[in-house]
């Protein structure tokens, strides 16, 4: 059993065709129907509401297992001859059928933006190294007794140097975000 509370399907899924089956099923629409009504219901407990025979209803549930459109419960109970027998109720899932992209096609396109965004954050990274060493080089020349204008030079250089890295993943996530933006736009045009 799976937490999502969606199943999402491609057109080219198998269980697309078994879905549309299924809702064009009298016998599975009727299950359906009785499950929405009773919080959960045993094969029997449906064969016997539905009057309907219980291999047809062990088919149709089967089917609609298959496409995860009703679940087992964790609740069950012992028949008489003491076979487990399960409960069924509505999986409460939304369908979402999608048409060929995949999730593939959707690394394919953030791939380009992760390469991107990591070859600028080094860069931005190699920048502030760079900047950092000029700070030392300024500080070195103010304590040697130089000009107002190096120290005043020095407090520039010294306080970018001084921005946390968060504001650096930050701004490196906005670069990714509009790069991202503009992949997309082009692709869509």
């Amino acid at each position: 059993m799976t937490n999502k509370k969606y199943i999402m399907i491609s057109m080219e899924d198998e269980r697309a065709g078994k879905i549309a089956e299924i809702l064009g099923n009298k016998t599975c629409k009727k299950i359906i129907d009785f499950l929405s009504e009773k919080n959960e219901a045993s094969e029997k407990e449906i064969s016997d509401r539905l009057k309907m025979p219980i291999n047809t209803v062990e088919y149709n549930l089967n089917k609609l297992l298959h496409v995860e459109l009703i679940e087992k419960t964790k609740n069950f109970f012992w028949s008489q001859k003491g076979k487990k027998i399960p409960m069924y109720k509505l999986s409460n899932k939304s369908i979402i059928i999608s048409p060929r992209r995949r999730i593939s096609s959707g690394i394919k396109t953030i791939l380009p933006v992760v390469i991107i965004s990591g070859v600028l954050a080094l860069i931005v990274r190699q920048l502030t190294i760079t900047k950092e060493l000029t700070a030392d080089k300024i500080k070195q020349e103010v304590a040697a007794g130089a000009s107002s204008l190096a120290s005043e030079a020095q407090a520039n250089v010294f306080s970018l140097a001084q921005i946390p890295i968060w504001i650096w993943f930050w701004l490196g996530t906005v670069i990714a975000l509009i790069i991202f933006a503009i992949i997309n736009w082009r692709n869509h045009k």
